[in-house]
């Protein structure tokens, strides 16, 4: 799973009936200024820097369906969701000094907090265009940071920006996933799902995958993104031979224990390999939830290896996380909080940046779509549950509490994009056209 830039998430938390979630106080853990620095103090800002993105902000809030409670004496809103800033100098500041990345490393250090944090997010995700005056968001190169040089997708740079999120450890993914170990959105029956039936709802949306791209006995399958190598075993038990490539150790290591243990390691290959760098001709490729890893400026690239690699006749079926075109244009140069604690590098597709690229750079054409995104909502719905329920063994396995803060604002944050339907996934299938360049 990739998801980035601005706001992200899933089918809405406001969907459960009982009383609102009590706000939790404020944490008393320290932070650790040496695994934390920029959330440990308050960044430097300039008083009009600060003053305007207080009055904005101020202004934004008032004007939401939320209750937004700053201090112990007032509050602002609409009425819906209850968010409280515990320290709102040390909010506003961190705004004006970082602007959603300070919103985001303000929750890190509990300076707010929201029992309800999924439906606080969605709202702010369903206004994400128009939180910002529209004259403000034109001087949005001059105040944003850009993303840095040192999260560029080279070849060295994809290694180092995978190992940042996939190699944190194999025991912490296990803590949440379920039994198939599938990092990406699962494919449901029904809502509301419960733990139970994530793993089936995950062999649904794997399958589907391999039907699209038609996988069956023989087929020379590559898979680009192994994660720990479910769809490669259900794709040898179809009778394929399965080439699968990553970047992450942590993920290969267990991935071929995984293989092995499941009988099918004479049909699957698993390499350290950067997708440029694959040879070879393959009658199916599948990669689920990678592209988010590539970046704009190797989209190019990455569409024609996957048309060289693909034989005459074959198909491409990608799981892709899409966000809307006008948003991925203003935010595809910006730094923001999920790519400096989450996903260095990441960046989401539109569904016209994939179908452009395509088309300008390849013979494939994108030839089928499904959308699917509420099934996104309530996958992270379930790993966020997991998550949360998991915390003292979290903490065992060496991880801190901002650490757990961080990434439970990471799985709502991702959550809620999706609800709010600010956030689409999709499975797109390409198919090569009969003339090659």
């Amino acid at each position: 799973m990739t998801v980035s830039t601005e706001t992200t998430g899933c089918p809405g938390s406001a969907g459960s009936p009982g009383p609102a979630p009590a706000v939790p106080d404020a944490p008393r853990t320290a932070v650790d200024a040496g695994r934390w620095p920029d959330v440990a103090r308050l960044p430097r800002a300039s008083w009009l820097r600060t003053a305007v993105a207080e009055r904005i902000v101020r202004k934004a809030l008032g004007a939401l369906p939320l209750r937004v409670r700053l201090g112990a004496t007032q509050t602002l809103g609409l009425g819906g969701p209850l968010m409280v800033v515990h320290d709102p100098r040390a909010f506003f500041r961190r705004i004006g000094a970082g602007g959603l990345i300070g919103f985001g490393e303000s929750y890190m250090a509990g300076e707010w907090e929201a029992g309800d944090l999924v439906g606080v997010l969605a709202v702010l995700a369903e206004r994400a265009a128009s939180l910002i005056p529209a004259p403000l968001q034109k001087l949005r190169a001059v105040w944003a940071s850009k993303q840095p040089a040192a999260q560029r997708n080279t070849p060295e740079g994809s290694r180092e920006n995978i190992s940042h999120h996939y190699d944190l450890s194999n025991d912490l993914f296990a803590l949440f996933l379920d039994e198939t170990l599938s990092y990406s959105s699962a494919l449901f029956r029904g809502f509301p799902a419960d733990h139970t039936l994530l793993a089936a709802a995950q062999h649904r949306k794997i399958d589907r995958l391999l039907d699209q791209a038609a996988v069956g006995p023989g087929t020379r399958l590559l898979e680009i993104g192994t994660g720990w190598g479910e769809l490669a075993v259900r794709a040898a038990e179809r009778g394929a031979t399965v080439l699968t490539v990553t970047l992450s150790r942590e993920q290969r290591d267990l991935a071929v224990e995984r293989i092995r243990a499941a009988g099918v390691e004479d049909r699957v290959t698993v390499e350290i390999r950067d997708y440029r760098t694959v040879r070879g001709g393959y009658d199916a490729i599948v990669s689920v939830e990678m592209i988010e890893a590539v970046g704009a400026e190797f989209w190019p690239e990455y569409f024609k290896t996957l048309d060289r690699l693909l034989a005459p006749g074959g198909r491409v079926a990608l799981q892709a996380i899409t966000m809307p075109h006008d948003r991925m244009l203003a935010s595809r140069d910006t730094f923001t909080w999920i790519q400096k604690y989450i996903f260095p590098g990441g960046l989401l597709p539109s569904t016209e940046a994939i179908e452009q690229t395509a088309a300008d750079h390849t013979d494939l054409r994108v030839s089928g779509r499904d959308t699917f995104g509420p099934h996104y909502a309530e996958t992270l719905r379930l790993w966020r549950e997991r998550f949360e329920e998991q915390a003292p063994q979290v903490a065992a396995l060496g991880f801190d509490e901002t650490f757990r803060r961080l990434w439970t604002f990471y799985l709502a944050y991702s959550e809620a994009g999706f609800r709010s339907g600010y956030l689409d996934v999709q499975h797109v299938l390409l198919t090569k056209e009969e003339t090659s360049r």
